[in-house]
C-alpha cells in the first residue's frame, strides 16, 4: 500500500490519474467533515431542489404577468434567489436537470427585461414651432392653428417610476467610465457601441450588452446575469452568476461565473479566467454575493452543439501564454 504523499512509479507519465486521485481524496475529506460537523444542507438533496425550484419559478411567472408597483424589484430579487438555489445544487444534479433549470432561469431573466421595456415610460415628441408658441404665450392669444395651452396649475398624472437603468448607447471611439456610486446595483445597458473602451467599477444588478463591435469592456462583479447579444470582435471581462451569449462571434471572455456559461448561435468565442482587479473590488464582491471560490469559466454549454463527448467548435480556451495579465 502506498503511503500518503508517496508518488507511485510512473507518476510523471500519469499526471491526470494523480490529479483525479487528489480530487477524489479532497471530496472524501470534505464529505467526512460535513458528516462530522453536521453541516449537510437540504439544498444538497435533489428532491428538495425539485420541490423548491418549480413552485418558485411559477411564482415568478405569476408576478411577471402583473403590473403592480414594485413588481420589477421583487422579481429581480426572487430571480437572484432562484439562481443561487441552482448554483448551490449543481454538485448533485444530473446534467440534463442543470441545463433545463438554466434555460428556465434565462427565460425568466429575458421576460423580466421585456417587462422593464414595456413599463418604461416613453417620451412624447411634439413637432411645433417654438417661436410661434413663445409669441402666442407673450400675447396671451393662441397662435392660429395651435391648441389652447393647458393651464400651468394642471399637473400630469403620476406614472410608475421608470426601471432603474444606466449605461451607454450609440457611441463610437469613446473612452467610457462609470464609478460604483453611479451603478449601485442598477441594471446596466450597453448598446450600439463601436470601438469603445468601457470601464465599470462597482456592482451592477444585471448587465445587458447588445450590438457592441470592436469594444473592450471591464466590469466589476455582477450580482445576477450578463446577457451578451449580437457582438463582434470584443473583449469582455467580468464576474457574474450566469452568462448567456447569443448571436456573437470573435469575442474573448475573461470570466468568473458561478455556473456554466451558455452560448447560442455563436462562433469563435474564447474563454479565460477573470484576472482584472481594481481598488475596492473585494467590497463589490461582497455586495454582489458571488462565491469567489466557485468559478466555472471553462465550462460552457453550446446550445447549437449536441454531440456528446466532443468539444464544440464554436468556443475554446485561451492558451495561458496568450492571456492578458496586465490590464492598465
Amino acid at each position: 500500500m502506498e503511503a500518503d504523499g508517496a508518488l507511485p512509479e510512473g507518476t510523471g507519465r500519469l499526471p491526470e490519474r494523480l490529479q483525479r486521485r487528489d480530487q477524489e481524496r479532497q471530496r472524501e475529506l470534505e464529505q467526512r467533515k460535513r458528516q462530522k460537523d453536521g453541516q449537510a444542507v437540504p439544498e444538497e438533496k435533489s428532491a428538495h431542489f425539485g420541490a423548491t425550484f418549480g413552485p418558485e419559478k411559477a411564482a415568478i411567472e405569476e408576478l411577471l404577468s402583473g403590473s403592480e408597483p414594485g413588481l420589477l424589484e421583487e422579481v429581480a430579487g426572487r430571480l437572484q434567489g432562484l439562481q443561487k438555489l441552482l448554483n448551490d445544487s449543481m454538485m448533485f444534479l444530473p446534467p440534463y436537470d442543470i441545463r433545463q433549470a438554466q434555460e428556465a432561469v434565462s427565460r425568466l431573466q429575458e421576460a423580466l427585461e421585456d417587462k422593464r421595456q414595456a413599463l418604461q415610460p416613453k417620451k412624447k415628441f411634439a413637432f411645433k414651432s417654438r417661436k410661434k408658441d413663445q409669441a402666442a404665450a407673450g400675447s396671451g392669444t393662441p397662435a392660429p392653428g395651435t391648441a389652447t395651452p393647458r393651464p400651468a396649475a394642471v399637473k400630469a398624472q403620476p406614472q410608475e417610476p421608470a426601471p432603474v437603468l444606466c449605461g451607454f448607447q450609440g457611441l463610437s471611439s469613446q473612452v467610457l467610465f462609470m464609478e460604483a456610486a453611479e451603478i449601485r446595483q442598477k441594471d446596466v445597458l450597453l448598446s450600439d457601441l463601436r470601438d469603445c473602451t468601457i470601464t465599470l467599477h462597482g456592482c451592477p444588478g444585471t448587465l445587458h450588452v447588445r450590438g457592441l463591435h470592436g469594444c473592450r469592456l471591464l466590469c466589476g462583479p455582477v450580482s445576477s446575469s450578463v446577457f451578451v447579444d449580437s457582438c463582434t470582435g470584443c473583449l469582455f471581462t467580468f464576474p457574474c452568476q450566469q452568462l448567456r451569449t447569443h448571436s456573437s462571434s470573435d469575442c474573448r471572455f475573461y470570466l468568473h461565473v458561478t455556473c456554466k456559461a451558455i452560448i447560442e448561435d455563436c462562433t469563435d468565442l474564447h474563454f479565460a479566467p477573470f484576472t482584472w482587479s481594481y481598488e475596492n473590488i473585494q467590497r463589490d464582491y461582497q455586495i454582489s454575493g458571488l462565491d469567489q471560490a466557485r468559478n466555472m469559466w471553462d465550462l460552457v454549454d453550446d446550445f447549437n452543439w449536441l454531440v456528446r463527448g466532443v468539444q464544440s467548435p464554436n468556443w475554446s480556451i485561451i492558451p495561458e501564454g496568450d492571456r492578458i495579465t496586465h490590464w492598465n
